[in-house]
């Protein structure tokens, strides 16, 4: 079965995601069924976008058909042994942005392919540094309401990242969500048949 015999939907609602499907020049529909995003305590980080992310694909199961390539994705910034997900609120994002504030912290993407009979996942591990961040700063970026969608509450891409990331660790677009190549990879392997 080649790509083209495949309907590939994206269960994401990020525009940011959805981004980087047009740039791969593959042909998507969206489609998102809302799902708590809770997770056993007991989780690490990268045991914790996994577990997301298959939760992201429970509602599909019992509808996809054989031609259908269901894929999901969740972002963790993981720091101090804490998944920091997106703010509630601005208190919660400014408290976020703090604890990031002259550190180091790990951003891990699940990504979750689903066929009718068949699921697959894979993750990647970026790391990202912050110079120290001035209180000014954050709240500037806070009141631009920005933060509120992403976890960590920062995007790598926004002006904020832009000036205040002194260094990564891995893939970039994994860190605003999607690791673009791997996942490109899956999909050939997984459409393409020969």
């Amino acid at each position: 079965m080649d790509a083209s015999q495949f309907e590939i939907i994206l269960a994401s609602g990020s525009p940011r995601r959805q981004e980087f499907f047009r740039a791969m020049e593959i042909s998507f529909q969206v489609k998102v069924i809302p799902v708590k995003e809770d997770y056993p305590p007991e989780l690490n980080g990268i045991q914790i976008a996994q577990h997301i992310v298959r939760q992201k694909a429970v509602p599909f199961l019992n509808d996809i058909s054989e031609n259908q390539l269901i894929i999901t994705a969740d972002t963790v910034v993981w720091h101090d042994k804490k998944a920091l997900g997106k703010p509630q609120n601005p208190e919660e994002a400014k408290k976020m942005l703090h604890s990031l504030s002259a550190s180091t912290h790990d951003v891990i993407t699940a990504v979750g392919f689903l066929q009718k009979e068949k699921w697959e996942s894979l993750y990647e591990v970026s790391k990202v540094s912050f110079a120290p961040l001035p209180d000014d700063e954050i709240e500037a970026y806070i009141r631009s309401g920005s933060p509120m969608d992403k976890a960590g509450a920062y995007g790598i891409q926004d002006d904020f990242g832009i000036r205040n990331v002194t260094f990564i660790e891995g893939s970039y677009s994994n860190i605003i969500g999607l690791p673009v190549p791997q996942v490109l990879k899956k999909i050939k392997e997984i459409t393409v048949k020969n």
